[in-house]
């Protein structure tokens, strides 16, 4: 591994205590900047594959991680960065391979007609970028987002995000800005339990398609629909069949475009296709894509076509982003995606993807507390629930697996959705087999506990009440007794005054 030495070096040499660290953050860190594990907050110095360390050199099983795509520091990612940046890094005003390359093997990986990149930083800047074309193409102002959904940090897609704005203290949503339900068929406006026999594509479809309606009734039209290809924040939802393909009729019925939001799950996360809009057998308008593109590096995309990148360089306004589409996070991407190639990192996503689905769902049939398990690929969400008849989220038991995982298993895993119940698995593209049976047996034990906790404490409970029953039994007894005795005295004390 390159600077395997300078690496060790430069861990032994940490002078700051993790009590210390903490105390800094606090003090310079702006306190809406939350840490996992907020209570117990881990200090991770060095990683590798699939594992963190923390300052004591103990290791995590990394089930978390979706930007560290490949593995964190994978030594030809490493290498193609640190090469690059010892060579020469600018702007993308000068002309140089890595872009090129970059784009074309990008755009090699999308279905025509999209062809044309702008590169990024992030996935709020492609998000927001993608905003901009939209709106320049169309003319039109009115955005079509889904409830529970997340596009990023800046103010452009903080408004089309409910994950964030729906928050106490969020900001009102703008008149613009049009909420449709999310496409959760388990926990959702339209289930499958509710509508057993329905088509649940054409049922979430249609409160979009009735929104394009009274757009157009108005005359204002819409510029665009966004979406997750598969919403992460929302709790790992897989949409309907069918859903994409009614919503992009009639958002495009409309004059809008279709904006596929890849950055938490593109580059082969879903396993059977590239891109996770494609298990739908749509074709989005305009793709943004970051997070795994760097591996960790800040890089990312837009992609669309060249009538829509055409019509946004007819307005004379030159698009200039001073670190987008720099030679070295070029050169970070093409080694992603050539790794993601050449280490058969898709095949594994949908083997293993696989695997994990089936061990969730044995322990499903085992533990009455998952409600449902859902995924693809290395993209997995257990919901966890208090009443699997009535779909109850439980959201104590979601935050309590999540602690005993790491704190006992060592193994980390989050918790998210609109109950934050269901326990989301989105691990390094390198996971493998022992991974998946460390993750299943660690989850199963945890299961296990939460299971025998809730039975004590319902038997507790339950011997409380009968207590508390039997008690109040047994002084009612006594207040009859002592009435009957107060009324016999009475009676006794008539007869006497009698005679």
């Amino acid at each position: 591994m390159p600077f395997a030495s300078e690496q060790m070096q430069s861990v032994v040499e940490q002078q700051l205590s993790k009590s210390d660290t903490i105390k800094l953050r606090n003090k310079h860190i702006g306190q809406a900047c939350q840490l996992f594990y907020r209570s117990d907050p881990l200090k991770i110095v060095r990683g590798q594959g699939q594992y963190m360390f923390d300052e004591e050199g103990t290791r995590y099983l990394d089930c978390i991680n979706n930007v560290a795509h490949v593995g964190h520091c994978h030594p030809e990612v490493v290498r193609a960065g640190a090469l690059q940046m010892a060579t020469i890094s600018t702007n993308n005003r000068f002309l140089h391979d890595e872009l090129v390359q970059c784009a074309k093997t990008l755009t090699s990986k999308m279905p025509s007609p999209l062809s044309v990149c702008f590169f990024v930083n992030s996935g709020s800047e492609a998000n927001d970028l993608a905003l901009r074309l939209a709106r320049n193409y169309t003319k039109c102002q009115d955005v079509i987002t889904l409830d529970h959904a997340y596009h990023g940090h800046l103010q452009s897609v903080m408004e089309i995000s409910p994950y964030k704005f729906n928050q106490p203290g969020g900001e009102k949503k703008p008149d613009y800005v049009h909420v449709a339900p999310c496409p959760d068929i388990y926990g959702g406006q339209f289930t499958d339990n509710m509508y057993p026999n329905a088509d649940l594509g054409a049922l979430y479809a249609q409160p979009i398609a009735d929104i394009c309606e009274r757009q157009r009734a108005k005359g204002q039209g819409v510029a665009a629909f966004i979406a997750e290809s598969l919403q992460s924040c929302g709790g790992q939802i897989l949409p309907p069949a069918g859903y994409f393909q009614r919503v992009y009729d009639a958002v495009r019925n409309a004059g809008g475009l279709c904006i596929a939001d890849e950055v938490q799950v593109g580059f082969g996360r879903v396993g059977s296709h590239y891109w996770a809009f494609e298990t739908q057998g749509v074709v989005p308008d305009i793709v943004c894509v970051a997070k795994p593109m760097g591996n960790g590096h800040p890089v990312g995309a837009v992609v669309t076509t060249p009538e829509i990148a055409q019509a946004f360089h007819a307005t004379g306004v030159a698009y200039f982003n001073t670190y987008g589409g720099n030679p070295v996070s070029c050169a970070i991407a093409n080694a992603v995606m050539r790794i993601i190639d050449q280490e058969g990192l898709q095949q594994n996503a949908h083997q293993l993807g696989d695997y994990l689905l089936r061990g969730c769902s044995q322990l499903k049939q085992e533990f009455e507390c998952i409600g449902d398990v859902r995924g693809l690929g290395l993209f997995v969400g257990i919901e966890l629930v208090r009443d699997r008849e009535a779909r109850v989220p439980d959201t104590k038991a979601a935050h309590w697996v999540v602690n005993r995982m790491k704190q006992l298993h060592k193994v980390l895993v989050s918790s998210d959705g609109p109950n934050d119940n269901v326990i989301k698995l989105k691990p390094p593209m390198c996971f493998n087999h022992e991974n998946a049976d460390e993750f299943l047996l660690a989850f199963r034990e945890c299961l296990a506990t939460l299971t025998q906790d809730q039975l004590q404490s319902r038997a507790a409970e339950a011997a409380a009440a009968a207590l508390t029953n039997t008690t109040n039994g047994v002084i009612a007894t006594a207040a009859d007794t002592l009435a009957n005795k107060t009324k016999m005295f009475e009676r006794q004390d008539r007869l006497i005054k009698s005679v």
